[in-house]
């Protein structure tokens, strides 16, 4: 099936990821942005439901599916590549976090992993190892889903951050590869969703200059205090020479995302500045994308 001559192509967002994620978070952010969304979608009706959706003329679809449905998942990439094949535009999106994130999330709102099969009878040590255990197998069943995906780290950021991370997303086209550059702070943790993490700790901090300490790296006084050094500025030009080389071949592998984190110590000067830099560099060839995981968070 293709869609009908003059009918706008029919765009699938596909949200996965783990259970206490943000999973629910990241569908009313889709549906404020115009899409009609379907949560915990059997794998089984994927195909009829987006046929259905074709002969109504829909042009924005987002479904969530979760490990509930872990039986039928491997379905899912064959579905995908068939929904490809029909000319449908298919945007995958994991949510993921770390398992001591998801462990807390669980334990304070104490519900239910969907995989723990029982519950330990009072004793919290035993209720952790069994949610624990469940959160590793989760991760094992939705491994592949993962791997075809565009990753989003929801351990360390606020629902209003996700829902700003994933409006962004399906705000850029498709049709080629996007750069996401994403400043981090190494003491709160490296972002699960980075392909390509880069540390520049080693470079000159301008939290030891008292009148940039309050600034940050997209302030003009600390872009003109890091141009300044030579090892910044080689920091930058074997950063930009890496991804120059790689990302046509990426692009060639039919690559939708590439994550590019940079990490300092705080996640507010030298990191927050390679981005800015690095991002004003490619956007002029292709979609690029700015996070700044700790600056957001304020």
């Amino acid at each position: 099936m293709t869609p009908a001559d003059g009918a706008s192509a029919l765009e699938v967002v596909l949200i996965t990821g783990m259970s206490g994620s943000g999973k629910s978070v990241a569908l009313n952010a889709l549906e404020d942005a115009g899409y009609y969304c379907v949560d915990n979608l059997p794998p089984e009706l994927l195909l009829p439901f987006v046929a259905l959706e074709q002969e109504h003329r829909a042009t924005q679809v987002a479904i969530a599916m979760d490990v509930r449905s872990a039986a039928s998942l491997p379905l899912v990439p064959r579905q995908l590549a068939s929904l490809r094949a029909q000319g449908i535009n298919v945007r995958p999106l994991f949510l993921d976090a770390g398992t001591s994130t998801l462990v807390h999330r669980f334990s304070e709102t104490r519900r239910r992993h969907p995989l723990s099969r029982k519950e330990a009878a009072g004793d919290a040590t035993e209720h952790q190892h069994v949610l624990m255990d469940a959160i590793e197998l989760e991760r094992e069943l939705l491994a592949d889903l993962r791997e075809q995906a565009h990753v989003i780290d929801t351990s360390l950021i606020r629902a209003s951050q996700l829902q700003g991370y994933v409006k962004s997303l399906i705000s850029v086209a498709a049709s080629q590869l996007t750069l996401v550059f994403e400043s981090f702070a190494f003491k709160r943790g490296i972002p699960v969703d980075a392909d390509y993490v880069f540390d520049v700790r080693m470079l000159p901090n301008p939290h030891y200059e008292p009148a940039l300490r309050p600034l940050t790296g997209r302030d003009e006084a600390v872009a003109a205090f890091l141009r300044q050094s030579a090892d910044v500025n080689q920091m930058f030009d074997h950063i930009e020479q890496f991804l120059r080389h790689w990302l046509d071949l990426l692009a060639r592998d039919h690559r939708s995302y590439v994550t590019v984190a940079i990490g300092c110590t705080g996640g507010q000067h030298r990191s927050v500045y390679l981005v800015e830099q690095l991002a004003a560099v490619f956007s002029g060839h292709w979609v690029t994308l700015r996070r700044h995981r700790e600056l957001d968070a304020r």
